[in-house]
């Protein structure tokens, strides 16, 4: 694996733009092919940044109407892996409207994904079979800019004030937790939504989306909002939920729509509970970071005092997630851009750090382990950048000598980029959240002010997790 297909952006002048390519290949391009690194680079006057379309398999922006905080893709029955074009995904999503009574969660499907798999090395001018190479290109600019798009099709539920976060159930997708700026955590049923959304193709296309008022099934009150919310993958139903008050939750499901939720908290946290992970492998522990730059791991069966507690980061911790194909390792986000991995093998020896990167200049705000690649993540920040990085890379030097003789010296990377950032995605403003999607390998899904984006890397190879994961 080479560090050269990053999103790679290409400029070009305004005055003399012609498309790389065009006329004679005998004169070079002015201006060559680099990974644009935002806060770092400059534009000289005139120059405009493009995104190179052939960095993905499939690339579509879409909205909902006001932006969401906070989504969630839902586990369908569509197939367990799903590798083949056009793709359909169904989503939860949380709305940050002006006032608090415009506010909803929108459920909502999106159809006729289209993409193509692209080769890692693009075909040049003087290259054998550079004219069917053209003509694919061609074809793709088709698929990803003509008539035959996606197609969103959208149901809202009224909710009471913005949603912070919002969290579908693993085991029965159509139950979601939702965190209101009003300091309520509800859980609503949406399953008449979604099964409306399944046996309808034309129903709620978006500018004509249906709104429905219901009660949520079960809802409880903190002392103060709160972001950190979870559902434990092992045990249907049960819930943690932290708030800005440094307390945390446990809800106990008593049927498949009650809760009961423990009125004492578990305290630990000296300021706000940010974020909320179960363990993938144990049904009574999870971990909790929080904006006094700590992480906790708290066992339910022990109390109300957390089992281990450590200084994570020089500043706030937004965000963690539990390796779910590699149990033992924890990453975790900062409000000063740092992402650390650790082993949590090692915490009894005092340093558990394994990885830390300072790649992201502004704070993090989504952080998530690949479904499919246990040494994957992805990462989004402040800065407008959603990237990809792969713990498994080592920088190797002939392997770079070696693409960039294949690329013609066209493409060519920063040396201070850390060799395991595997893919920069930007184009968006004021990045929220991602998911990976668990069904279809590659897929990332990432909302922010200005909407969502659907994105599959072109060099995230679409793997299943070994059986020894």
């Amino acid at each position: 694996m080479t560090r050269g297909i990053k999103h790679r952006m290409k400029t070009k002048r305004k005055n003399k733009g012609s498309k790389k390519g065009e006329g004679s290949s005998s004169v070079p391009p002015q201006h060559p092919v680099k990974v644009w690194q935002p806060g770092v680079d400059k534009l000289e006057e005139g120059e405009e940044l493009q995104c190179d379309p052939s960095a993905y398999n499939s690339l579509h922006a879409f909205h909902i109407g006001w932006p969401c905080l906070s989504f969630d893709i839902v586990r369908d029955t569509l197939g367990l892996v799903r590798t083949e074009f056009p793709h359909t995904v169904y989503f939860m999503a949380g709305t940050q409207a002006e006032k608090a009574s415009w506010n909803s969660i929108g459920i909502f499907k999106v159809s006729n994904i289209t993409g193509k798999r692209r080769e890692l090395v693009p075909k040049h001018e003087g290259d054998e079979d550079g004219e069917d190479s053209d003509s694919e290109d061609d074809s793709d600019d088709e698929d990803e800019n003509g008539a035959q798009g996606p197609t969103l099709q959208l149901r809202k539920v009224t909710h009471e004030g913005c949603v912070n976060r919002i969290r579908s159930m693993s085991q029965n997708p159509h139950i979601c937790a939702a965190w209101a700026d009003t300091g309520y955590v509800q859980v609503w049923d949406l399953s008449s939504h979604l099964n409306a959304l399944a046996e309808s193709e034309t129903e709620g296309i978006q500018g004509a989306a249906a709104v429905f008022t219901q009660d949520p099934l079960s809802k409880y009150k903190h002392k103060d909002e709160g972001y950190a919310i979870d559902w434990n993958p092992l045990v249907p139903g049960r819930l943690v939920s932290g708030d800005c008050k440094n307390c945390i939750y446990l809800w106990e499901p008593t049927s498949a729509a009650t809760w009961n939720v423990d009125n004492t908290p578990f305290v630990g946290h000296t300021a706000s509970v940010e974020d909320l992970q179960w363990s993938p492998a144990e049904p009574d522990v999870f971990a909790s970071c929080s904006v006094d730059g700590s992480i906790a791991i708290w066992d339910t069966r022990r109390g109300k005092s957390p089992a281990a507690s450590f200084k994570a980061h020089n500043a706030d911790v937004n965000v963690i997630s539990w390796n779910r194909l590699a149990s033992i390792m924890l990453a975790s986000g900062s409000d000063d851009g740092t992402i650390s991995i650790r082993d949590l093998r090692l915490l009894k020896e005092g340093d558990s750090v394994v990885a830390h990167f300072e790649y992201h200049k502004h704070p993090i705000t989504s952080i998530e382990w690949s479904p499919h690649e246990a040494s994957s993540l992805a990462v989004s920040s402040s800065d407008n950048q959603l990237t990809i990085w792969d713990l498994s890379l080592e920088k190797d030097e002939e392997e770079e000598a070696e693409f960039k003789a294949q690329t013609k010296e066209l493409v060519n990377a920063p040396e201070d980029l850390p060799p395991q950032l595997l893919f920069i995605h930007q184009g968006q403003k004021d990045l929220k959240e991602l998911h990976w999607h668990a069904q279809i390998p590659g897929m990332i899904v990432s909302t922010a002010a200005d909407g969502f984006n659907i994105l599959m890397p072109s060099n995230i190879q679409s793997t299943l997790p070994s059986d020894g994961a």
